[in-house]
């Protein structure tokens, strides 16, 4: 009896569970998460998580660790101060609750990824794209709304409840059963980068708010998606297929236009470009490109073949 009374506990508890992940759009549906004038005093977080948020916080770390581990982080001290610091000035006109850090990777493709518990991470080739700082902005900013919400773990959190049937009680307790993939040589839990697409546009939505609310002209956002659209039609291949999420770029476009017009007070002014980033930005390129070696620079080369006359 007792193994009959648990399992219909167990079946309770993931119908509980299914019914409240069905309505996948119900996670937009309130009004405050589309009004920014709301924002630092709602919860875009609302929904099932099988995660706490100390516990979301130490996986990222985590997981943070093992990207540092195995991509190759900037350091330069001038480059990591200021994206640091535009990204915490996005931070402070966020809805997010928990501290947040932004690094950046250099690589040529273009990707950016946000782990649990507010770990962000862009690379190089993300500032390289950007023609100003409101559109380099608009990536974090973005990145930011998925850490706001904590897409990472409610993702997650739906995944296991799908499967719930082949797993044992015992995933309330980590994250066994989760599928792994390949992100640009760093191994991690799909579940913490595939978001769907209600996340994706939710994300999308926030990103443009915190962009507004930090001053920055949330248009950079559809600047910035054109940029990228464009790369993928010249170079296939050289933007991430992680990068490339659902809904495809043109729809996101037209919906996050339709956004900015709908939701976003009017500003007189907005912050574009500073020369701060064209300072930085000039620096990544010095920094990055290929370097002559010595051993290449001390071949010489024979600029002209001179022939003999012999009698």
């Amino acid at each position: 009896m007792k193994g009959v009374r648990k399992t219909s506990s167990i079946a309770c508890l993931i119908g509980l569970i299914v019914i409240g992940l069905m309505p996948a759009a119900s996670a937009l549906a309130g009004d405050s998460r589309k009004d920014p004038n709301e924002i630092g005093s709602r919860n875009v977080s609302k929904g099932v998580n099988l995660y706490s948020i100390e516990r979301e916080m130490a996986l990222g770390k985590q997981l943070a660790l093992e990207v540092e581990k195995q991509a190759k982080v900037i350091e330069d001290p001038i480059i990591a101060e200021y994206l640091n610091r535009l990204g915490q000035n996005l931070v402070r006109h966020s809805d997010v609750t928990f501290p947040v850090s932004f690094k950046m990777i250099e690589s040529e493709e273009i990707n950016a990824f946000t782990l649990p518990g507010g770990f962000i991470f862009v690379n190089s080739a993300i500032l390289k794209l950007s023609d100003n700082e409101a559109e380099l902005a608009s990536v974090l900013a973005h990145e930011l709304g998925h850490a706001a919400a904590r897409h990472a773990t409610r993702q997650a959190t739906r995944e296991q409840v799908i499967n719930l049937s082949a797993i044992p009680l015992s995933v309330f307790g980590g994250i066994a059963g989760l599928a792994v993939r390949q992100l640009a040589g760093i191994t991690a839990p799909m579940a913490f980068f595939h978001f769907s697409r209600a996340f994706e546009s939710e994300a999308d939505q926030l990103g443009i708010q915190y962009l507004w609310k930090a001053g920055y002209d949330p248009n950079a956002s559809v600047d910035m998606f054109e940029r990228v659209e464009s790369t993928e039609r010249k170079r296939p291949g050289a933007v991430s297929k992680l990068f490339r999420t659902h809904p495809q770029t043109a729809e996101r476009i037209e919906k996050t236009q339709k956004d900015i017009e709908q939701l976003l007070p009017q500003r007189s002014e907005y912050t574009v470009n500073t020369s701060e980033y064209e300072d930085v930005r000039s620096r990544l390129y010095e920094i990055t490109k290929p370097k002559v070696s010595d051993k290449d620079a001390s071949v010489p080369t024979l600029s002209r073949h001179y022939s003999v006359d012999r009698d």
